[in-house]
């Protein structure tokens, strides 16, 4: 939710670097608060105290992650599994000014998220701790702040030093986005409103609406609260009042609505109603809140899986941890829609925040989207997984932690199901402990919503699994075990059961080992080192490679896909991440288990699930053409029509149909150099036509924007694929130049990236090698309109330039 705000567009470049300008006496005002910090890598003595001269720290604008700005180094504390990057301690101080125009006001400052151990002070006085870097929290700084001074002071320490205290690479410091808000002594509190739909029919919906509104005051306040409900294009659609509440410190209101011929949100079609609830104190609006609403009815049938609308729909969803490439965690909006985008793409409709609560950007685009999410709370509860993590916290913070992940997500329409774990240990052993937490997790969420249904994503995938047998899931979340998937109605009789986490198959992006159609478990088991993987740390994109506790990706959507009972599966993991390198160690530092690279790049099986999962005609023809003279090559396509042609050369090299529930067809030749040539068609029509070339030498640059025009708001990004090619434009595949960028004009170069899973190349540079002939270079917008060019050359290869307007 989003509070109305009107925001300035000189804002920032007419303040002076330490001042931020309060909202006037408008009612309600939220303006995001990261500009112009100071920051400091390391501990500080004291470093709260406002007398501290802080003018030689250096000066940044939030979010931001300072993990990813470090060094790969193999005696990293988190170790490989955190992305061997460094953690450490920071201290991050924001001078600002508040006039004296809001004395009497309520002034709250809010993080998204801090990871991790925050403590916050203003001005010299502490204002707490929270030590969960996935929660967001708000802190009230009205008593302690100088009024009609620039000399208010924000200090932030974060704590990342005690490593390993995470599976995957979490990132260091403030890096999600900070707010201010400057609120009227009678206001709707904080995550203040939450709706529900009780009733909906093709003629009506009942929307039912409680709304908590706040008094600092000292004094009682008779409120009149206004409750509007606008469709998509502003109209209003529905408005109710309730006259003369008393507003003491806290009082809750409800209030009952009614939409007439809703337009329901769906994964198809996500339409967004929006609330606006306005409260009147003597005449005057003194508070504005937006609330979005989807109208949608769902349930899960132990038989026939998920409904949606009463239509049955498959939950083609895909895991994602919470960073973005060589961004690292700091949020941003348009890299996160970007990965949603190319998912959308791919036909995935669900998402699961594995394994903590994400940033709310990426909530308020899946709603905008389409996706049906899985929002999960933690994945250590109190058994340890590594000797830092949670399980430190969890006595003191769980509750709480768990509380404000429900208050601050529960009216999101895309939310259908809430987790409070993935693979915990207290599931084994039939500790009996792991059906106490459960049940007590369970009652804290529906404490707060009843609207949802509950799982636990679990590895332990028997009757011996006390948080499945006595956790009171609503669901059954199973992770990989894809072999007992026609037997699990029998071992949880009456259950709704989903693939909460499914695959793990393990590629590198245009890399492939033969036979194409030999299953490789890599390792050979969970606990042992991989001994027969590849002298450059490479999986096959054939889909032949799998961790030894899943399976690849064709393997599992088989059995998925035959099976209504089911209700659907979310793919570990959509995108490669940081850390966790599975099967590899050291060099590696990041995933192999996504759809898509680190850079953004599309792995073949990407073509597999379009062409399953989306109507939009497919053809996708691999591997590319550079080979030994002679060697026998596995030639695949992925293809949604009735059958495949291929031609060597002009030579038709016979044509094949899928057989049975396969999802491709292959051909096993010589190579030879030429053009390889899949046609293919339907009733006997062309649908599709592709071709792979064999390159010759590498010649020249090309630079590919994803958008040629963005915002001058000093976050927005354009992603410039860069290709090397050959003279006649043949991406080569063997190319590893070292590319360098230059860049001029009202932007800078936010990363780089080439997807590879085994570079320590800075993220932070201003070069990159290609690998497997691409690259990736991020541009990010400065705050003023005007041109950008990029410029990239390598040694012996033609340069490229590329302009990007900002708007």
């Amino acid at each position: 939710m989003n509070r109305s705000q009107n925001l300035i567009v000189a804002f920032c470049l007419l303040l002076c670097a330490a001042t931020l300008c309060f909202a006037n006496s408008r009612p309600g005002k939220r303006v995001v608060f990261n500009q112009d910090w100071r920051f400091q890598l390391g501990d500080v003595t004291s470093g709260q105290d406002m007398d501290l001269n802080d003018s030689q720290w250096r000066q940044l604008d939030l979010p931001h992650d300072w993990s990813i700005e470090g060094e790969f180094s193999e005696k990293a504390p988190a170790g490989t599994g955190g992305g061997a990057l460094p953690g450490g301690i920071g201290w991050y101080r924001k001078s600002f000014h508040v006039p004296l125009t809001v004395k009497g006001k309520s002034i709250l400052i809010e993080f998204d998220g801090v990871y991790r151990n925050s403590e916050v002070w203003i001005n010299g006085h502490y204002l707490g701790k929270r030590p969960y870097g996935y929660i967001s929290f708000q802190y009230e700084l009205t008593p302690h702040l100088i009024y009609g001074s620039n000399k208010n002071l924000i200090a932030v320490k974060v704590d990342n030093s005690q490593q390993p205290n995470s599976r995957w690479y979490s990132g260091s410091g403030i890096y999600r986005n900070v707010w201010l808000t400057t609120l009227n002594p009678v206001h709707v509190g904080h995550w203040g409103t939450y709706w529900t739909t009780p009733e909906v029919n093709s003629q009506s919906a009942t929307v039912v609406i409680k709304t908590k509104v706040n008094n600092s005051s000292q004094n009682k306040a008779q409120v009149n609260l206004t409750t509007i409900i606008q469709d998509a294009s502003g109209r209003v659609v529905a408005r109710g009042t309730e006259k003369g509440a008393n507003a003491e410190a806290h009082v809750e209101v409800s209030q009952t609505l009614k939409v007439s011929s809703p337009v329901l949100w769906s994964d198809e079609r996500p339409y967004l109603y929006k609330i606006v609830s306005q409260l009147e104190q003597g005449g005057r609006v003194v508070d504005r809140y937006e609330t979005p609403l989807g109208i949608r009815t769902f349930r899960f049938d132990v038989n026939k899986g998920f409904f949606l609308n009463d239509k049955p729909v498959k939950i083609r969803g895909v895991c994602n941890h919470h960073d973005l490439g060589s961004l690292g965690a700091a949020v941003n909006t348009r890299a996160i829609e970007r990965q949603l985008e190319m998912l959308k793409e791919m036909g995935v409709n669900g998402i699961r925040t594995s394994h903590n609560p994400p940033a709310p950007e990426l909530l308020e685009l899946t709603d905008k989207m389409g996706f049906i999410v899985m929002d999960e709370a933690f994945d250590v509860w109190k058994i340890k997984k590594t000797n830092f993590d949670y399980h430190l916290d969890w006595d003191e913070w769980h509750k709480r932690d768990l509380e404000d992940m429900v208050l601050r997500d529960r009216n999101h329409p895309s939310i259908i199901m809430w987790s409070i774990g993935n693979e915990v240990m207290e599931q084994w052993n039939q500790n009996p402990e792991g059906g106490r937490i459960s049940r007590e997790l369970v009652a804290i969420v529906r404490n707060l919503d009843k609207s949802r249904p509950i799982t636990s994503a679990t590895n332990g995938v028997d009757t011996n699994n006390k948080v499945i047998t006595d956790g009171d899931l609503d669901i059954v979340g199973t992770n990989y075990h894809h072999g007992k998937v026609p037997e699990l109605q029998k071992m949880f009789p009456g259950r709704v059961i989903l693939g909460a986490e499914t695959t793990s198959a393990v590629q590198s992006r245009s890399s492939y080992i033969m036979p194409s159609d030999q299953i490789r478990r890599w390792p050979r088991k969970w606990d042992e080192v991989l001994k027969e993987g590849t002298p450059d740390f490479t999986c096959s994109a054939y889909d032949n490679s799998s961790a030894p506790w899943g399976s690849t990706h064709e393997e599992t959507w088989k059995i998925v896909k035959k099976h209504d009972f089911f209700a659907g599966m979310f793919i570990w993991t959509g995108w490669d991440y940081l850390g966790e390198p599975t099967p590899y160690p050291w060099p590696a530092v990041s995933s192999y288990f996504g759809i898509i690279d680190l850079a953004g790049f599309p792995k073949d099986s990407y073509y597999m699930y379009q062409s399953e999962w989306t109507s939009k005609p497919v053809l996708h023809l691999f591997p590319h053409w550079n080979w030994k003279a002679g060697e026998k090559v596995d030639v695949v396509t992925y293809f949604n029509a009735d059958e495949v042609e291929l031609f060597l050369n002009g030579r038709s090299q016979g044509t094949k149909r899928k057989q049975g529930d396969d999802m491709q067809v292959f051909w096993r030749l010589p190579f030879e150099p030429g053009v390889l040539k899949a046609v293919s068609r339907k009733n006997g029509r062309v649908v599709l036509t592709r071709e792979v070339r064999t390159a010759e030498a590498p010649a020249r640059i090309v630079l590919i924007p994803d958008r040629q025009a963005i915002k001058a708001d000093g976050v927005d990004l354009s992603f410039v694929t860069v290709k090397v090619v050959d003279r006649n434009g043949t991406v080569v595949p063997s190319a590893d130049n070292l590319v360098k960028f230059e860049l001029t004009g009202e932007g800078s170069i936010a990363g780089v990236d080439n997807g590879y899973q085994a570079s320590h190349e800075s993220f932070k540079g201003k070069q990159r090698k290609a690998f497997r002939g691409m690259a990736l270079a991020i541009v990010q917008a400065k705050q003023k309109p005007g041109r950008i060019v990029l410029k990239a050359t390598s040694d012996n290869l033609a340069p490229a330039s590329v302009v990007i307007n900002t708007r």
